[in-house]
């Protein structure tokens, strides 16, 4: 990170100040009203703001407590201890925590070289980040998003371990600085910013860690992982080698958790991939047919008509 930014996120806050000068627990009037639990993103964020960048307040021991904002706490130096829902969590130099609103969360006292910041984000923040990521649909996008708009239930968290990615970590750099530093237009620049970010996120799923109690929501993606990188030619006995599960069990519980199977979810994919090529691309259509997985071409067509209601030729002409 940029030494002059790293240096104005260390400067010890008042708040800071007063802890160690002997105060030994938060000042709940800056985070939540009187006998609530809840922090609360009125207190945080100025009127009219969807976001908001605040250093994490080390020195001091932050009790169990929910939010009503979504929480993106990125470790710029050092680490921090978090229990999330009963999970620990150690958040390290490079690493990104997102907690949705229904996450239950402990923070250990960190010390003076650990630098950590805070953004309170209201969830309509994210709509230009989806907005954005919608050119190609894409099941691991949506499902993040869900859980951080409390459309998949349990999900609390997404932990990325991303230290060594450094366009994820120029991002977020930008972010922090535009906040720091109150630039102007930052609203629309801070919310581009977002949208390359979760892109970025999307295609680094496999740093991804999140809640251990639900198994089923790790399951179904890495299968979307799976099927995102081998939607061309991959099948339910590959990712069941992969994941070691028995492949009948795996087919039952991928139909269980998305309403689909798996042959249903690698064409919706073949297909949203396909009509994105026809957008995007000048390739003939039979070579995207090929490109996406079907060495058929007549079958390509059907499938394609079924699922769009006009063939290939047609959908690229209405374009």
């Amino acid at each position: 990170m940029n030494t002059f930014l790293l240096n104005q996120l260390k400067e010890i806050t008042p708040e800071e100040h007063e802890l160690l000068a002997g105060r030994n627990e938060i000042d709940r009037s800056i985070y939540m009203h009187e006998d609530s639990l809840e922090i609360d993103r009125e207190l945080l964020l100025e009127k009219g703001t969807l976001i908001s960048l605040r250093p994490h307040t080390r020195f001091v021991f932050f009790p169990k407590h929910t939010h009503n904002f979504v929480e993106m706490v990125y470790m710029c130096q050092g680490q921090t201890r978090h229990v999330i829902n009963g999970t620990e969590v150690i958040l390290k130099t490079g690493e990104l925590l997102l907690l949705s609103q229904d996450a239950t969360q402990e923070i250990f006292p960190a010390g003076e070289n650990d630098i950590a910041v805070n953004f309170i984000i209201w969830p309509q923040f994210f709509d230009t980040a989806i907005r954005m990521m919608g050119e190609e649909d894409n099941p691991i996008r949506d499902f993040l998003i869900g859980c951080l708009c409390r459309q998949n239930e349990g999900m609390s968290y997404l932990h990325f371990e991303v230290s060594d990615i450094l366009p994820i970590q120029n991002l977020l750099e930008n972010l922090i600085w535009t906040l720091v530093n109150h630039q102007p237009n930052n609203r629309s620049i801070n919310q581009l910013t977002m949208g390359l970010l979760f892109l970025q996120l999307v295609n680094h799923t496999e740093t991804l860690r999140c809640d251990p109690h639900f198994a089923e929501q790790q399951l179904m993606l890495r299968v979307l992982r799976f099927i995102e990188d081998h939607y061309r030619d991959g099948k339910l006995q590959d990712i069941a080698n992969t994941l070691h599960y028995d492949q009948f069990w795996l087919s039952r519980e991928i139909k269980k958790h998305s309403g689909k199977t798996f042959t249903e979810l690698m064409q919706d994919k073949r297909m949203t991939q396909a009509a994105f090529l026809l957008k995007t691309t000048s390739l003939k259509v039979s070579e995207i047919g090929n490109s996406v997985g079907y060495e058929n071409l007549s079958y390509f067509h059907r499938t394609f008509q079924k699922r769009y209601g006009i063939s290939p030729h047609k959908f690229r002409q209405c374009i």
